[in-house]
């Protein structure tokens, strides 16, 4: 199943236009390094460029890196309120792009197909003039009511990036990561699934959080698993608190003690047989060869 659609670019002549859009630097891009000339030295090898006293020459200014081929635009959400129900219906975001590298301010955009007319929608919005043709009486209905609405969806997914919907720590992640499973955000009961179902059902596993019991861990898991029919559901126990209730509800929780937690018991267990034989007047010691 194809994840992505592809845009083709043709052009009658060589007369054409096609602007360069430019993106942020990524988090990871050493900015101080970039603005900073550049120079082959007689090695071929690329050294910081130097003035006559030895300071390091900057650059031109930067306006960011060139716009890939590749476009992160989701699809639209089935609750957008720009959706028409039009088959082949784009996203304004998707039309405002193509337009924004074809085209400057002022120019004439023709669509002879417009379907729903979000070609025309965007072109509005981008204060370029537009045509918009299709043979349908009803696209071209549906298309004039959408230039008088003007309905564009945002993506919050491209206003605030992909970073914003992570609420995972890098502790809960290694914790799924060693157990292989999925992790779930936004979702107080669930942090994530197994990868591999248990007796053809998904697995849902929860994290103990660093405040909570393992009751108030238990019965969170068991709320946001209330109506699915889940085989297993696991606790991953991340803090000694023991059972300090009873339980209003039932529940077939499976809990299991982190890795961490484990180490912990282990290294208890063996301090206290030590200190037992110690007290005995005895000697123990196991070697591995």
């Amino acid at each position: 199943m194809n994840a992505h659609q592809v845009i083709f670019f043709y052009s009658k002549t060589q007369d054409f236009k096609f602007n360069t859009l430019y993106t942020d630097y990524s988090a990871t891009t050493n900015l101080d390094q970039i603005l900073q000339d550049r120079e082959r030295n007689e090695n071929g090898k690329s050294v910081y460029k130097k003035d006559e006293n030895g300071n390091v020459i900057l650059g031109k200014e930067k306006k960011g890196v060139p716009l890939s081929d590749v476009w992160e635009i989701p699809y639209l959400n089935p609750k957008a309120k720009e959706r028409t129900g039009y088959p082949t219906q784009k996203p304004v975001l998707l039309l405002n792009q193509i337009l924004n590298i074809v085209t400057d301010e002022g120019d004439l955009v023709v669509d002879p197909f417009c379907g729903s007319g979000t070609t025309c929608v965007s072109a509005k919005s981008l204060k370029r003039e537009f045509i918009g043709i299709d043979i349908s009486q009803d696209a071209v209905e549906l298309a004039n009511s959408r230039l008088e609405e003007m309905i564009i969806s945002e993506s919050n997914l491209l206003n605030k990036g992909t970073n914003e919907y992570q609420e995972k720590t890098e502790k809960e992640l290694a914790i799924l990561q060693n157990i292989n499973a999925f992790p779930v955000q936004r979702n107080s009961g669930i942090d994530g699934f197994l990868k591999d179902h248990f007796e053809g059902m998904p697995v849902p596993v929860k994290i103990q959080g660093e405040y909570e019991t393992v009751e108030d861990a238990i019965e969170k898991l068991e709320k946001a698993s209330y109506g699915k029919d889940y085989k297993m559901k696991i606790l991953i126990q991340t803090r000694e608190t023991g059972i300090s209730r009873l339980f209003g509800f039932e529940s077939d929780v499976t809990i299991v003690k982190s890795l961490e937690l484990q180490t912990r018991d282990l290294l208890k267990k063996n301090n206290e047989g030590i200190t037992s034989v110690l007290q005995n007047g005895g000697f123990s010691a196991s070697i591995k060869v």
